[in-house]
């Protein structure tokens, strides 16, 4: 996207030009690309006044199926750019994302190094029709990312309370059954201040094991450094498709048994991709 409005906004000057004959005064040396600047600036700025504005009036209480096709369009256009601007570079690996199929609702699970490990993974996969389940702080605390976790299918859990962390398992696991959206998590259940991978809450792979669904195992690493770095120095984020789990791979396996497999798979690629 960024390089679009690049685009558009070199081709306004020669279309401004039968009009104003910009290109053909004395001073067209400086004005051309402080006019292209300028074009570029309020092509970014109205993108992302778009976005605020799509979400900022949302209501925690409506319907998430009402123009849930609309919020995804306006997310997966505007991500890009966000991740342009941050000047963050994704480094890919692993699977091929074209071999991760769009055509079936999936669980993602990933290791957590930071809040904007979703924006990676939503950057990743922006066909999947991902929706996250999150602390319920993030609602709360953050509101306009609270707000597009919602109309994504997006489920908020408390962490210390294991009832209400069941109702929400609960729900994932009927959306997936329902069809409505791949459900993503972080079975850490907590952020990694050292960027270790820490010890699994099995309880959210009761979703795979409820579902039968295929479980996409990812890995990042380096989204800790996004904000001390980010526009000035930019950073690098490391994103790792490690396998996609077909049902029958983990067919028999309790939620024990799986998140020791999966734990295990994510471990040797993050030390992988810290050594590298």
């Amino acid at each position: 996207m960024i390089y679009f409005y690049l685009v558009l906004s070199v081709a306004l000057i020669p279309f401004l030009n039968n009009f104003f004959e910009i290109l053909r005064q004395s001073y067209s040396w400086w004005l051309v690309p402080l006019l292209i600047v300028g074009f570029f600036l309020g092509f970014v700025i109205l993108h992302l006044l778009w976005f605020l504005l799509s979400f900022a009036f949302v209501s925690f209480k409506s319907d998430k199926e009402k123009g849930a096709r609309y919020y995804r369009f306006v997310l997966k256009c505007t991500l890009p750019l966000i991740v342009s601007l941050a000047r963050v570079k994704i480094n890919l690996s692993g699977i091929p994302l074209d071999q991760v199929p769009t055509d079936r609702k999936m669980l993602f699970l990933c290791n957590h190094q930071h809040d904007f490990d979703p924006a990676i993974i939503w950057s990743a996969f922006p066909d999947n029709e991902i929706g996250f389940i999150g602390k319920k702080e993030i609602y709360k605390k953050m509101p306009i990312i609270g707000k597009i976790m919602h109309k994504l299918y997006g489920l908020p859990i408390d962490r210390e309370n294991n009832r209400e962390a069941a109702k929400t398992i609960i729900e994932a696991i009927r959306y997936l059954k329902a069809d409505k959206a791949s459900i993503a998590v972080f079975p850490e259940g907590y952020t990694s201040k050292n960027c270790e991978l820490l010890p699994f809450r099995t309880g959210a792979l009761k979703i795979a094991l409820k579902t039968n669904v295929p479980i996409v195992v990812c890995v990042l690493n380096g989204t800790r450094k996004i904000p001390k770095r980010m526009i000035w120095r930019g950073c690098a984020v490391d994103f790792r498709v490690i396998d996609i789990l077909y049902p029958e791979d983990y067919a028999g396996m309790n939620t024990n048994e799986l998140g020791d497999k999966i734990h295990n798979l994510m471990e040797t690629a993050l030390t992988e991709i810290k050594t590298q």
